[in-house]
Order: structure tokens, then sequence, then C-alpha cells
């Protein structure tokens, strides 16, 4: 079996041990004699599955029973229009901090469902740092802040959460959820769609201190409700069944890897690697400031665009894929998920080499 390292921001690499249990499951479930493709989501064979898959995410990621786990679909950006529609009262405005592609996005949805300020921006400066975001500049009376924790596209982080009081904190963890610990408690919701450290593409998790639920504008749609869906157990309508179930797997096997604090030290070595070779290179460039640089997305440049592509090109010959910078920004990029292999990223920093001392 020929397997290349996938660097692609999602949908991302697998955990190869999940792949294949996955893949000896495939045909019949344990004793079921069908695939969990197969499989009604009111059976109590499937909700077994779906109820093993929350336990294991509530463990691996310490979630107190006050606060609801739900698998929904249509990944982070549904949740763009959900958040507001769930927490945004007419007499409020909404907090945002605007750090990249998404979080923009994210402020613009909210938008179209009541008022939105945001009161920090680095998209004058290309989205190269994470804005300062001080507890003065917070609305007291605001329905929530949102973050974005990980920026994709520009390769950027939040290093430290804002403190936001009493108001609750509402967090865009897509890409960087499960790779570093996270206190729970301090957010009022995480969400993040499933295709970077999850699992496959097509779901999000959604976890909301229940306190907040029962807010819902009335424009609200049932499948966006997070009371009624937490009342139904994530299946007002059939949930993503297999997404669900490969999310358990994955659970599974980052707590076989020690849980997150574990998969955390991986995840700064492999980072480190790649930003010492663009830190002591005469070729590559990083494009984020370095106190703000993301350990999941590395982004950097050579000084030519045509460079850019020969490089991506030659990678891909290599057996190393998915290296093409966003098309808002080109360059390179290198996603390095929890699923990546340390044996991954020094091919890929040897190639770097080989590719600088050829090139310079």
């Amino acid at each position: 079996m020929h397997r290349v390292y996938n660097f692609a921001a999602g949908p991302a690499t697998m955990p190869l041990p999940v792949l294949e249990k996955a893949a000896s499951e495939f045909m019949s479930y344990g004793s079921t004699g069908m695939s969990v493709m197969e499989m009604s989501h009111r059976s109590k064979m499937y909700l077994e599955i779906y109820q093993q898959t929350e336990c294991l995410v509530r463990k691996v990621m310490d979630i107190p029973d006050d606060y609801s786990v739900l698998f929904l679909p249509g990944g982070a950006t549904m949740q763009f229009a959900a958040i507001p529609m769930n927490l945004l009262s007419e007499d409020q405005c909404a907090d945002y901090i605007d750090s990249g592609n998404f979080a923009h996005n994210a402020l613009e949805e909210a938008k179209k469902y009541g008022r939105v300020q945001v009161i920090a921006s680095s998209r004058d400066d290309q989205y190269t740092y994470i804005p300062e975001v001080k507890p003065s500049m917070i609305d007291p009376d605001a329905s929530y802040v949102h973050i974005t924790t990980n920026n994709t596209i520009f390769g950027t982080r939040f290093t430290e959460l804002p403190d936001t009081g009493s108001v609750p904190l509402v967090a865009d963890a897509s890409s960087n959820i499960l790779s570093e610990p996270y206190d729970i408690r301090k957010f009022g919701v995480v969400y993040a769609g499933a295709q970077k450290n999850i699992g496959p593409a097509g779901m999000a998790i959604v976890i909301v201190r229940k306190d907040l639920l029962g807010r819902a504008q009335p424009c609200t749609p049932k499948i966006l409700n997070w009371a009624k869906q937490t009342d139904a157990d994530s299946m007002v309508n059939t949930p993503p069944t297999y997404t669900i179930y490969l999310a358990g797997l994955c659970m599974q096997w980052l707590l076989d890897q020690g849980g997150i604090e574990a998969i955390e030290k991986v995840n700064i070595e492999k980072a480190n690697m790649l930003y010492d070779v663009i830190d002591n290179s005469k070729l590559y460039h990083g494009t984020a400031q370095r106190e703000y640089r993301s350990r999941m997305n590395v982004t950097f440049v050579t000084s030519d665009p045509e460079m850019d592509a020969v490089f991506v090109k030659e990678a891909a010959s290599n057996g190393l894929v998915n290296l093409k910078g966003h098309r808002l920004v080109g360059g390179i990029r290198a996603s390095i998920y929890n699923a990546m292999p340390v044996d991954g990223v020094k091919k890929l920093v040897d190639f770097m080499k080989e590719f600088e001392a050829k090139h310079v």
C-alpha cells in the first residue's frame, strides 16, 4: 500500500489506525451483519455508537455535565448563522474579533440576524497577527464575544484567550480543536468543523453551556436550534451517522496517544521543526508574525510565486502533497494536524533543505 503525506488544510489526513479499523468494520460492524452506514440512527446498535462517541468526546476534552455536546450537519460554516440565531437578542450586540477569513465570514453572517461590533481586527494587515483584545474593549452587555482560535489560511493562533468577564466567549476552534488543552469552562460555546482533527467532513461538533440554551430567535430553523437538538440528542433529523462513528474512532486513537496533553507535545515538536527551517533559511519566509504562529497551519513563501509553484510540484512528486497555499494568499502551507506523523514533517523538512540547496 502506497500512502503519501497529505498536508491538506481540510479535509485532512486521518490517523492510519482509524482508517484501518473503519475498513475492517466497513461491511459488517461487529456481529450486526451491516455497515454503520446502513444503520438506522434510531436503532439500538447505532445509539450505542452515538453514546460511546459522546462519552469519548467528553472524556478527551474534560467536558462537564452542564454542557451539551452536539453532532450537527453542515460544518462550522452553518454555525456562523446558528450562533446569532441562538444567542443574539434584539436589544443586544455581539462582539467579534476579525482575525482571519473565517472569522470575517462569521461576523458577516451574524450581521444578518442582529447588531454586530468588530472590536478588534488585523484585516488591514493581511491577518498576519492576532489583534489585542483588552477587557475594556468588550461591551459588558453584549450577548457574546466571538473568536476564531486558529486561522487556517493565514497561519495564526490565539496564544491566550481574551478575558471576556461575564460575557460568554464563543469560539470557532475548527483548525486546532483537540491539538492543545482548553478549559471548556472558560467558554460559553465551542464549535468546530470535523474535517481537520475530529474526522471526515460534513459535521460540526458544538459544545454549548446549557444555561445558554432556550434563547433562540423566532426565525431559527429547528435544525439550527441548539435547545431542540439537545432535547433530541442531535437527532432533529438524521444526523451524519458515519462521520459520528469515525469521530469516535479518532477520539479513541487520541486517547491511545496519551490524550490532548501528549499530542500537544508532538504538535509543538512538529511545528518547531518547520519553523526552524524557515527561520534559518535564505529562501523561505514565514507569513505570520512569530508570536502568533499557528502550530497547525505553517504558512510560508519563497521570494517568487513561480518558485512557490515549483516547490509545490516537486514536493508532490516526492510524496508530499497538498502544500499549495490557499487561493486567497498563495504561497505554501503545511497543515500538520494531530494525525500528521512526525516522520511526515521530517520528510518535508529534508525536502525543503534539498530544494533550497538547489535554488539558492
